[in-house]
């Protein structure tokens, strides 16, 4: 392992890992394996009863009365906002620190995302700054819970109870997390998840809504369904042909296969997460003291997943840019990554909503200075120490 003194990789150094450490990864097994196997040896691939196993076990684990199954975590959030009628002329406010298809979802309504700031200490979505955004045109609020950390949803509540307006968490990083108690998935009217590789759990691709509404539930099935009335499989029981299409949908359905992964790596999240939260742990007392980075603050009450650990660089001390220290990390053969441009930056909102810089100059201000460090179920303590070093070995490089 390089010593804090070392030549930096990027210099032509010898970087503290010959193998990239991936920011994130897919933990997978023979009972994963035997799972998958097991269904395509059956009579249904799609739309058959371990779709439904899945939704059952989903819901079960989330304490939620309801979880629908989709094909990722995109279509469970463009379902989200069908069932709440979202189109045009609506708004909906959206957290801006977050992948873009948290606001994408409204858009494909037809609706408008307005943006709104971030916590500084936290990165999660600043009440006050959703607030300030409602006007009469308002009809939900999407908070983001950032790096698997669940956002403040009982000030959240308040002001969407008060306004009269929806409240969906895109829990798409927090699955096993909980607030005082609550488990993510029951915290706002609709709770969304994504089961992509780099996730918690992961069915490839996919992802889930959970609500405690019977009425949207169905509403949100009917729409991953093309807008038809019942599936094949309801049809095959039944012995009949006959199905209506009673709104516009999309194929936004999950496979068996899929779902039978699914089923075997959710009966494993519990481990997942404690082996997350241990090298989070780790990360944070190695990081605590260590001039020029700081990890993000921790809400008290809250059991957070770590999806990513997110430090931000305290750049006044360091005589260097991010994306410098960036490159240097990855020649270090730590695979970094940056969670995320401010949405209303991208070029398509700039353009279509005429957003820029300054609507949310925190979120802006943070970006600048974030860096995602390597964070997986099965990582190691020895490859949590090789990001350690590297970190100290770069930052000892850049210090004023």
């Amino acid at each position: 392992m390089s010593t804090t003194t070392g030549k930096l990789a990027v210099h032509g150094g010898m970087p503290v890992r010959q193998r990239p450490l991936p920011y994130g990864q897919q933990c997978l097994d023979e009972a994963d394996i035997a799972a998958v196997v097991e269904v395509l040896r059956s009579d249904w691939l799609t739309t058959g009863p371990t779709v439904e196993a899945f939704e059952g076990a989903l819901a079960e684990t989330l304490r939620a009365s309801h979880a629908i199954a989709v094909s990722n975590g995109t279509a469970a959030l463009h379902a989200a906002m069908y069932a709440l009628g979202i189109g045009p002329g609506d708004e909906v406010i959206v957290a801006t620190l977050t992948f873009a298809a948290s606001a994408n979802c409204v858009v494909f309504q037809g609706g408008t995302p307005v943006f709104a700031d971030v916590d500084a200490a936290t990165l999660l979505l600043d009440p006050g700054a959703v607030e300030a955004q409602i006007t009469p045109r308002t009809k939900a609020i999407v908070a983001v819970d950032y790096a698997g950390q669940p956002c403040n949803y009982e000030a959240l509540r308040v002001i969407a109870d008060r306004h009269g307006l929806a409240l969906v968490a895109d829990a798409c990083h927090a699955i096993g997390g909980s607030d005082r108690g609550h488990p993510v998935g029951t915290l706002a009217d609709f709770n969304v998840f994504s089961f992509h590789p780099v996730k918690h759990i992961t069915t490839g691709e996919g992802g889930a809504i959970t609500t405690h509404s019977a009425e949207l539930a169905q509403r949100m099935r009917i729409f991953r369904n093309h807008g038809i009335t019942s599936d094949h499989r309801q049809r095959a029981q039944v012995g009949g042909f006959f199905y209506e299409m009673v709104d516009l949908g999309y194929n936004y359905r999950i496979t068996d296969i899929q779902c039978a992964l699914g089923l075997s790596q959710l009966r494993k999240l519990p481990t997942f997460i404690h082996q997350r939260q241990a090298l989070a742990a780790h990360y944070t007392a190695a990081f605590t003291d260590m001039a020029g980075v700081q990890p993000l603050t921790v809400r008290d009450e809250v059991v957070h997943a770590y999806h990513l650990y997110v430090v931000q660089l305290d750049l006044d001390r360091l005589r260097t840019t991010r994306n410098e220290i960036f490159a240097a990390l990855r020649a270090e053969g730590i695979g970094v990554n940056v969670h995320y441009i401010p949405v209303h930056l991208h070029p398509f909102y700039r353009q279509r909503f005429d957003t820029g810089p300054g609507l949310c100059p925190v979120a802006e201000a943070a970006y600048e200075r974030l860096l995602t460090l390597p964070l997986f179920a099965h990582m190691t303590l020895s490859d949590a120490n090789d990001v350690i070093a590297a970190v100290d070995k770069v930052l000892h490089y850049y210090r004023k």
